[in-house]
């Protein structure tokens, strides 16, 4: 993306979104070369196991992260499960932003393995979006021995979405002129901040394309997603306003999964929730952040849905902790009279983890 005299005038933003390719199991790929080429899962194997991240050897098999390592060890038998080292993956993390650190002073990393930049006035002074990231993309390689996909484009939503259509170890780039044509092309379930939920409810809707989206009001929107109505109603359009913000921390994280069959007991309910437990922690694990508040969402068949949550008085301080609270708020809610066909932990007013704590448990299930 270079500037044209229009652009000039007005500031067409160049954002990039760099994700490295299956990074926990790409540095133990890297440190240990008997596990390259092979299918690799970053977790527990044990059956209470959960995969937190899989080689694309893996991927192949239908293997992913959150999946039971039980399924996945059935899905491929010669998987390999590997421990975790947070440790490792915080130090190749950080070589990483040192390198976007070269080019610009805003960085928004969203894990330890992706971040958005904002370059459009970088430190290199560099007019062309494209070549800074396939610069930062050599320099990674060269520095870790790790490949990255990037994608380039005028927001945030649209940068993210390029960064997965040349996946791995390649890039892409969308511009303002082929914005909404991409969009209005692109299946819902594939816009990043549109989940398998929402993409089902916006499919119950009629709602399967972008195109879909666009021709729908912003009350419409409003209506059935609530605060999220604006935000759909904008990308539709390819547009998205959201500054690239440093040193950003979340006000929430939340994961949930929506069940091929309705639960009606609490033994399946708690094993579909174990992964989605397994998630939030991972991201406060890796972020260094904490939180008192713990909220179970649950819908049922009938699509009504319910919420409980538990605040405590001082920050979960390991995983075990925080699947203790939601195990006793799963119970509330049993014996049930209808199928439960939605479960989500979401972790709320995150704050920064103060330095002097304990380092926390990040795996339980293995």
């Amino acid at each position: 993306m270079s500037d044209t005299p229009r652009d000039t005038v007005t500031r067409q933003r160049k954002v990039i979104h760099v994700d490295m390719d299956a990074f926990y199991a790409s540095v133990e790929q890297r440190d240990d070369p008997d596990l390259r080429g092979k299918p690799v899962a970053v977790g527990g194997s044990e059956a209470r196991g959960v995969v937190a991240a899989a080689s694309y050897e893996a991927r192949k098999f239908g293997v992913h992260s959150a999946m039971p390592s039980i399924t996945a060890k059935r899905k491929c038998p010669d998987l390999i499960f590997v421990k975790p080292r947070f440790d490792v993956y915080k130090a190749v993390s950080q070589q990483i932003r040192e390198i976007f650190a070269e080019y610009t002073q805003l960085i928004e990393p969203l894990s330890l393995d992706e971040a958005y930049l904002d370059v459009t006035e970088n430190l290199k002074g560099m007019g062309i979006a494209t070549e800074i990231a396939l610069e930062i993309r050599t320099k990674i390689k060269a520095a870790t021995g790790l490949n990255a996909s990037a994608g380039i484009s005028y927001n945030k939503f649209l940068a993210k979405v390029a960064s997965d259509l040349n996946k791995p170890n390649g890039q892409a780039v969308i511009t303002p002129k082929n914005g909404p044509a991409f969009v209005e092309a692109l299946p819902v379930k594939k816009f990043h901040g549109v989940g398998p939920a929402t993409a089902e409810k916006m499919n119950r809707l009629g709602i399967e394309t972008g195109a879909d989206l666009k021709a729908r009001s912003l009350e419409f929107l409003i209506d059935h997603f609530g605060k999220a109505g604006p935000y759909f109603h904008g990308i539709a359009r390819g547009i998205d306003d959201r500054q690239v913000r440093p040193n950003r921390v979340r006000k929430s994280v939340g994961a949930e999964d929506t069940f091929m069959a309705d639960i009606h007991s609490f033994d399946p309910a708690w094993e579909g929730i174990r992964p989605l437990i397994e998630k939030v922690w991972a991201y406060c694990s890796v972020n260094e952040v904490s939180a008192k508040t713990v909220t179970l969402k649950v819908k049922y068949a009938d699509f009504t849905q319910i919420t409980r949550s538990k605040t405590v008085a001082m920050p979960f301080g390991s995983l075990a902790n925080l699947a203790d609270a939601v195990n006793l708020l799963l119970c509330t809610i049993f014996p049930v009279n209808r199928g439960i066909r939605l479960l989500g932990v979401t972790l709320s007013s995150l704050e920064r983890r103060a330095a002097e704590r304990e380092p926390p448990q990040l795996l339980l299930f293995t």
